[in-house]
């Protein structure tokens, strides 16, 4: 029987409305008690962390994370990933399926169950495609990706564009009891832009991508939501237009909800044009540093900020911080897209969209959240464990009693910078490297076990092996 008492910290669990200095005990990867109970219960022999100090929470989950594997481990693999993830506070991921082969099937899904039991550090969760090879032409086989295991169904990296084709994708996830989670962009509208179509885009003489694009995409999952019943997950979501949409569409009761990305509620299209352009466009204390010396310099045209959908105007991001605020947007994800050097060491019209963020989303998130005064802590909490988990119906982000000891503890008042030879990514496209950040994970627990501490943190390693 192996035992572990989390001590002394703020313990802070949403699901279960408690916030308050506590002990949480864990016995053979489960919760056993928190509060009072924990001590009692603690057996003589039982191995203690002590985390005063600190807050302890459910263990974080990112619902949308791109693990390459397979086909596409030169830039990640489940292995990397899950490391990633880990040292970023995270215990649960949910992987998109625009792999090679696409997660269309079952054997696809079963490979990638049985590679992350082999070589995750964290619990990986997995999205099925809605159509056959994420081409948006002939629906993959969605019952059987239920049974497989699949958690949810996306074409993220694609848009389904023939809308009598997404509601039939709706019926049929409302008959599996599947959340369908779309990636909002009209490709007719957006066509070949690279950027926020605003005063940068021309400025810059980059082809623009209008906010439009998105809305469209947001309002037709509106309608199609409401005609079928099922629940429509918006991923990314970047613009006012967008959060102003899903905001008066929940208020009549759909069955409809979106995420933010810390790059969409943090950057600005300025960041385009470098960072001289970017700190005089946005002011300081946007940007969560307390001195503008602190802050890195990075040149116009830096591909790292080339994402999709892409960073837009303040007036854009400000709406997003917004829809985060008052619950409009539920959760917080990275989209985490790692690519090679080389593909993004181009010019910026021919590089690919994605930046990594595994390792920086809670900080910048409470940077911009709570340290802001936006947010009380337990909400920036909760947009990382129970909102998930309740959205895709998964058995995590809790610390009842009887659940799984996934744990992560964090410092909300930590102050580091984010250095490249610190990431456990395979891939180094963030822009966020060399920013001073505040708030950090400095143990990840997952069934008991911890698979990563920051370095000093006084955590015990278990005897038993995952």
């Amino acid at each position: 029987m192996n035992a572990l008492l989390v001590s002394g910290g703020r313990v802070i669990d949403p699901a279960n409305n408690f916030n308050s200095r506590s002990d949480v005990l864990v016995r053979d990867g489960k919760i056993v008690a928190v509060g009072a109970e924990a001590n009692r219960q603690a057996p003589p022999d039982c191995e203690k962390l002590e985390a005063t100090g600190l807050v302890v929470c459910p263990g974080l989950i990112d619902m949308h994370v791109h693990l390459r594997e397979p086909g596409q481990t030169s830039k990640e693999t489940i292995a990397s990933g899950t490391a990633a993830a880990a040292r970023g506070g995270f215990t649960s991921i949910v992987c998109m399926p625009n792999t090679s082969p696409a997660i269309d099937n079952s054997g696809t899904v079963a490979l990638i169950h049985d590679r992350a039991a082999e070589q995750g550090a964290v619990n990986v969760f997995i999205c099925g495609a809605i159509t056959k090879g994420i081409a948006g032409e002939e629906l993959a086989p969605i019952g059987s990706l239920k049974r497989a295991g699949v958690v949810a169904i996306t074409d993220d990296g694609h848009c389904i564009q023939n809308h009598e084709l997404m509601r039939r994708a709706l019926e049929y996830a409302r008959m599996f009891e599947l959340t369908v989670m779309d990636h909002c962009q009209d490709y007719s509208l957006v066509s070949d832009g690279v950027m926020h179509e605003g005063y940068w885009s021309t400025a810059l003489g980059l082809r623009g991508w209008p906010a439009a694009g998105e809305d469209l995409i947001v309002a037709r999952n509106i309608v199609l939501a409401e005609l079928t019943g099922a629940r429509v997950h918006c991923q990314h979501v970047s613009s006012a237009g967008s959060v102003a949409l899903i905001r008066e569409a929940k208020k009549r009761g759909i069955r409809i909800s979106g995420e933010a990305c810390p790059h969409h509620f943090t950057l600005t299209d300025a960041a385009v044009a470098g960072s001289e352009k970017f700190w005089a466009s946005d002011g300081r204390g946007v940007h969560g540093c307390a001195e503008r010396a602190e802050l890195p310099s990075w040149p116009a045209y830096d591909t790292n900020f080339k994402m999709n959908p892409p960073i837009r105007s303040a007036r854009d991001r400000e709406a997003v911080l917004e829809g985060l605020v008052d619950g409009t947007l539920e959760v917080v994800c990275s989209d985490h897209a790692p690519h090679c050097d080389y593909e993004k060491e181009v010019e910026f019209d021919y590089a690919p969209f994605g930046v990594t963020g595994l390792e920086t989303e809670l900080a910048l998130s409470l940077m911009q959240l709570y340290h802001s005064g936006r947010l009380p802590l337990e909400k920036v909490v909760e947009k990382f464990t129970a909102a998930p988990a309740r959205l895709l119906g998964l058995n995590k982000g809790n610390l009842r009693p009887g659940a799984d000891a996934d744990i992560t503890i964090l410092d909300p008042d930590a102050e580091w910078v984010f250095d490249k030879s610190a990431t456990a990514s395979k891939s180094f496209n963030s822009p966020f490297y060399g920013w001073h950040l505040k708030g950090k994970a400095v143990a990840t627990i997952v069934r008991g076990v911890k698979v990563w501490a920051e370095t000093g943190t006084p955590v015990a390693d278990t005897a038993a092996a995952r």
